[in-house]
């Protein structure tokens, strides 16, 4: 979808000259061969078309050094750009030439003037732009200057995002009631949550599970219950009311059931927070030491902490609690005396009262596992346990209590570790945009208030983070493609100054880009990101095609460097240029429009970017490049042409 409207640039390029040559031949008294005359023209732009599209693959390559969740979104978009501006070059070359000798026929000996509307814009673009911009240099790029000041100073007022939100059709509302909850009262307690989600008129149909399988990759106690809520469409055919204001309907709703704690997210936003973090939340504060108390002390603090902070009200800690534990706790000494170890011990009760698979049955083609454990009255019996034998010789058994002090003790419910350390999260859904800030603004609060014992640790981990991590990789490679190009281009210029003016137009391009962002968006994310890497590629294109065809002229049509000159190679790029901008555009303007439309989330910044940068470009390209050429590039051109640069044709 980015690609569509780019993969037409350089067959729009190369017919023009084409055509506009095909008509100059056909007005002459004795006309040329017409193949001679297409494969002259096509040559022409042949090397700006190569160089262009290399620029474009390059900046792209960035996009392929992502990973992750957002490696997996973005990396095809790099991939299928690359590989479709590849392909659009190769058919510029071989099979665009051959279409225009067999469709493009100018009538020998007519004249062939423009169309109206182009001599209307040529009109339009020397009386404004070419006679401001080359009359006026000093004021014109002091004003440019100032507009790209003031774009760019949008960009730290908008908010900070990892991925757009997403406008997902259904909801996900999460309810944790005290740990140690039956399942008989959990069900209770959702039937009453569900009672109060289905009282919103939007809404069609609930599920619900109570808890996970602990054999599954994401374990939740049966004191967790998971909504999935399906709305209905609106009446009339209409738009509704805002889902923004129907989740918040929900979540107010589910409050109103005590002894829970509910949170409303997507389905696709909870999975993705929970890859990002361990946890289901954007926002993970971990707090990492030995002893479990101290943990939830600290924990407990930090989340007070960050219910202060308004986008962070919905932070929860851990569902820590003291339940009820059969503890046996073997005595090396004793055990020794005995002749057995504790791991043996472990092993032997592990098999007794958690039970061991002794053989799979088969029941046609269900599977049924046999296990062997002691009966129920045994296994919750401490008195029954300590009567446990345990054989440690060929004829030698002893009671486990000879071995092992067994007793009914307090415990906590469940223990966290990560990389081998305990831990005690904190899990924040933040209900404001740019999380990063909020973030920093917590971790300031915690380092000013909480004192951390010797041994204790916080770590602060989600989304923000691997927006952080994925624009300092998008800005590293950034940087080295940056250098890449710039020697391609000087290479290809024969002259570093023209090559820095080609890269001037990406500020150029970064404006409408900036500008569209804020007014229709208000944050930046990686998707934004993907849409500047693309938009300045294309700006840059132009760039070289508006500088390689005033080298052009001046090399292979005599002409000098003059105002003449200047206006006439900028008139003869002006329909190209305004092509292959309108050709990008349009294909993007239903994503631009669809922002609102679930499944767009991703396309709709990258559209809204390339779309504003393509009109701040190409608008300010036709005044600023001839402008800085006219004015501050005559040396650089003459010695390019002395060093036979490859840009003059």
């Amino acid at each position: 979808a980015v690609a569509i409207g780019m993969v037409v640039d350089d067959a729009i390029v190369d017919v023009e000259n084409v055509f506009r040559r095909l008509r100059q031949n056909a007005a002459r008294p004795d006309p040329e061969p017409v193949l001679g005359v297409i494969a002259r023209a096509s040559g022409e732009v042949r090397s700006s078309i190569f160089y262009a599209t290399v620029l474009i693959v390059l900046v792209f390559v960035p996009l392929l050094g992502l990973t992750g969740v957002e490696g997996r979104l973005f990396t095809p978009i790099a991939v299928a750009t690359i590989v479709s501006m590849i392909a659009s070059f190769l058919v510029s070359l071989t099979l665009i030439p051959v279409l225009c000798s067999l469709l493009l026929r100018p009538r020998p000996g007519a004249d062939h003037p423009d169309g109206w509307l182009v001599r209307g814009l040529k009109r339009l673009l020397r009386a404004t732009a070419l006679r401001v911009g080359l009359g006026y240099p000093v004021p014109v790029l002091a004003a440019v200057g100032v507009a790209v000041l003031a774009a760019f100073s949008l960009y730290p007022q908008m908010g900070k995002d990892f991925l757009p939100a997403f406008r997902e059709e259904t909801a996900l509302v999460a309810a944790t009631s005290a740990p140690g909850t039956s399942l008989e009262e959990m069900n209770r307690i959702s039937d009453a949550i569900e009672e109060q989600i289905l009282l919103v008129p939007e809404v069609r149909q609930v599920g619900r599970r109570l808890g996970r399988a602990e054999r599954g990759d994401h374990v939740v106690p049966v004191s967790t219950a998971e909504f999935d809520v399906d709305f209905r469409a609106p009446d009339g055919g209409g738009p509704g009311r805002p889902r923004r204001e129907i989740l918040e309907e929900i979540k107010a709703r589910v409050r109103t059931v005590p002894g829970v704690f509910a949170a409303v997210s997507g389905p696709l936003a909870d999975r993705i927070g929970h890859m990002m973090s361990g946890v289901s939340a954007p926002v993970a504060v971990k707090i990492f030491g030995p002893d479990i108390d101290e943990l939830r002390r600290i924990g407990t603090r930090i989340e007070a902490l960050a219910r202060t902070i308004p986008g962070f009200e919905d932070a929860r800690g851990d569902q820590q609690a003291s339940i009820p534990q059969l503890r046996i706790e073997p005595d090396r000494d004793r055990c020794a005396a005995y002749g057995i170890t504790p791991g043996e011990l472990n092993d032997r009760l592990g098999a007794l009262i958690g039970g061991r698979t002794i053989a799979e049955l088969r029941d046609g083609v269900r599977a049924i596992r046999l296990v062997l454990r002691l009966p129920l009255e045994w296994r919750e019996s401490p008195e029954r346990i300590a009567q446990i034998p345990i054989q440690s010789g060929p004829q030698r058994f002893f009671p486990l209590g000879a071995v092992a002090d067994v007793r009914e003790a307090k415990g906590p419910n469940v223990i966290f570790r990560e990389n081998g350390q305990r831990r005690f999260t904190v899990a924040i859904r933040p209900s404001a945009r740019d999380a990063g800030a909020l973030v920093e603004r917590l971790a300031q609060e915690v380092d000013r208030t909480v004192d951390l014992p010797e041994g204790y640790f916080v770590t602060y981990e989600g989304e923000f983070q691997a927006r952080r991590d994925a624009t300092l990789r998008i800005g590293i490679l950034g940087g080295a493609v940056f250098v890449v190009v710039l020697c391609l281009l000087t290479g290809y210029f024969r002259s570093v100054s023209l090559a820095l003016q080609v890269l001037v137009n990406i500020p150029l391009a970064l404006v409408g880009g900036l500008v569209f962002t804020w007014l229709l968006i208000g944050n930046i994310s990686i998707a934004t990101l993907v849409g500047f890497i693309a938009v300045g590629g294309i700006a840059a294109r132009n760039g070289i095609m508006m500088l390689s065809h005033y080298l052009h002229l001046m090399h292979r049509e005599g002409e000098g460097f003059t105002r003449q000159m200047v206006e006439r190679g900028t008139l003869e790029r002006m329909v190209p240029v305004l092509m292959t901008a309108l050709a990008a555009g349009i294909a993007l303007v239903p994503f631009v429009l669809a922002g609102d439309a679930p499944g767009k989330e991703i396309l709709h910044p990258v559209a809204v970017v390339i779309v504003g940068g393509l009109i701040s470009s190409t608008l300010l390209d036709f005044l600023v490049t001839p402008t800085v050429f006219y004015h501050f590039a005559r040396k650089a051109a003459l010695g390019a042409l002395a060093r036979g640069a490859a840009a003059a044709g």
